[in-house]
């Protein structure tokens, strides 16, 4: 038996979300999602535990839960917590999530430590960055751009 699951991060995502049925619908066509397990709730009303993979990274993600804390961004009226995700093409990848129904938060800008990104707001208050790394920089590059801005 191993301690970390196969196919699992020391440290990986959970989003306490309104309606996740919804959501896992909504980020296989806005962000090309690939569906994992799913357990129902035991009420027989909405998903209490599933996964998402986006890339080579593992989201798992449930509706809020009476036994547990967690609330939604919904609820909470937005989130401290934005997903950076590296993409292949972000002007493709940024065109389909906003075709999908993202709005644009940020549009995309080549930025000083190397990435080319912008950023998206879904229906559920979760923000999500998409990036492309398209320039190797080295942290005394990045420290002098960062001087730069000051």
């Amino acid at each position: 038996m191993k301690t970390i699951p196969d196919g699992c991060n020391a440290v990986m995502p959970y989003i306490v979300i309104d309606d996740a049925a919804a959501a896992i619908e909504f980020y296989t066509k806005a962000l090309g999602a690939k569906q994992g397990m799913s357990l129902p709730n035991p009420t027989g009303k909405g998903i209490m535990y599933a996964e998402i993979q986006i890339g080579t990274s593992r989201i798992m993600l449930g509706e809020p839960c009476p036994q547990y804390s967690g609330k939604s961004a919904k609820t909470l009226g937005g989130s401290p917590i934005s997903f950076y995700v590296y993409v292949e093409d972000v002007e493709a990848a940024f065109k389909k999530a906003k075709d999908a129904g993202m709005t644009v938060e940020k549009d995309i800008k080549d930025m000083f430590w190397g990435d080319r990104m912008g950023t998206l707001n879904d229906k559920f208050n979760m923000q999500w960055t998409l990036a492309q790394h398209v320039k190797d920089v080295s942290p005394a590059q990045m420290q002098a751009a960062m001087k730069a801005m000051a």
